[in-house]
């Protein structure tokens, strides 16, 4: 059984007991908190959290905030003497997966309405009910260089 979450911008595969490095979240350490889940996967049956299904839900605990290895940013331009070197650490948290609960409601097994249909009607059916486009207008006298001919008088012979 796990669950795909969405945290800080990122998705994880998560268990039940599993220790991660994820962004910062706002509570102290110690503390529990919920994320949110996206995708639960038994042996049996898989919950999407779009399926209308909110007692889908995963708890962790903050183990420790934490911050990331040191990286090095550096500035060059070739013969203009331009050069700058900075760095930055990245704040974390250590989580531990406490809880992954599906809510026990059970998941249907088709998406067909009620009364047996599908709901999806066969190209057969769309064509003969779908209306047809009006034809395309004339052409508007206009050339491939984009300059109107003007229209040319038509005489009577004389």
């Amino acid at each position: 059984m796990y669950a795909i979450v969405r945290t800080g911008g990122k998705q994880y595969r998560v268990e039940r007991g599993q220790t991660l490095l994820v962004e910062r979240l706002p509570v102290g350490e110690g503390e529990s908190c919920l994320l949110e889940p996206l995708l639960y996967v038994d042996g049996k049956r898989v919950v999407g959290s779009g399926d209308g299904n909110p007692e889908l839900r995963v708890e962790a605990r903050v183990v420790a905030h934490e911050r990331g290895p040191k990286l090095r940013v550096v500035k060059f331009k070739p013969k203009r003497g331009y050069k700058r070197r900075t760095g930055h650490r990245q704040q974390l948290s250590r989580i531990e997966i406490t809880s992954i609960d599906a809510g026990g409601r059970q998941q249907r097994a088709s998406a067909k309405k009620e009364g047996g249909e599908t709901g999806r009607r066969s190209t057969r059916q769309r064509r003969a009910t779908s209306e047809r486009k009006p034809a395309a207008t004339a052409h508007t006298g206009r050339q491939q260089g984009g300059r109107a001919r003007p229209k040319e008088e038509e005489s009577d012979g004389s």
